[in-house]
């Protein structure tokens, strides 16, 4: 299946692109998927989201079509 992985504000910069799509299975997780796009990375200060929805980084795509990667964000 396809999965559309989209990257936001500094996202962009580690991964190198805002949108991209790519083959996956429903069995991979978003951990894998982005080390697969950026070996090495470290994901330690950013959160997924799977269709709209936080997820955990090892939990399975599933179905899901769309997964986003957000930087920590600070407000006040």
């Amino acid at each position: 299946m396809i999965l559309t992985v989209l990257a936001f504000a500094q996202s962009q910069d580690l991964f190198g692109f805002t949108r991209r799509e790519v083959a996956v299975a429903p069995e991979d997780t978003p951990r894998g998927v982005l080390l697969r796009l950026q070996p090495g990375a470290d994901l330690s200060h950013l959160r997924v989201a799977l269709d709209c929805e936080f997820a955990d980084w090892d939990r399975p795509l599933g179905s899901a079509r769309e997964l986003a990667i957000l930087p920590p964000v600070s407000g006040g």
